[in-house]
């Protein structure tokens, strides 16, 4: 059975931190590259940052370069996404995404709130 399982989303000042991880299982995690999707109340999902199945490959969208970091741990088939500097417009629920090779698969998301 795959399952991709969010943790560590919550509240937190405009200016804070926050460290997502993703436990996959099920699936041969070490091949597929990642990526997390967030999606805000009343738009669309957006892909905010990817990696590749080695790590040595990573994309992020303009919104959060310099303030978010994408990684991955094989020997625990997890990934990262490390958020600094968060602002109100980060808030949405985030999604871990294995991308490729086919099947795709998601988790059931996880809620960043950034709110004073």
């Amino acid at each position: 059975q795959v399952q991709l399982v969010e943790s560590g989303g919550g509240l937190v000042q405009p200016g804070g931190s926050l460290r997502l991880s993703c436990a996959a299982s099920g699936f041969t995690f070490s091949i597929y590259a990642m990526s997390w999707h967030r999606q805000a109340p009343g738009k669309e999902r957006e892909l905010v940052a990817a990696i590749s199945s080695t790590g040595g490959v990573t994309y992020y969208t303009d919104s959060v370069k310099g303030r978010f970091t994408i990684s991955r741990d094989n020997a625990k088939n997890t990934i990262y996404l490390e958020m600094n500097s968060l602002k109100p417009e980060d808030t949405a629920v985030y999604y871990c995404n294995a991308r490729s090779p086919r099947p795709e698969y998601w988790g059931q998301g996880t809620q960043v709130t950034v709110s004073s």
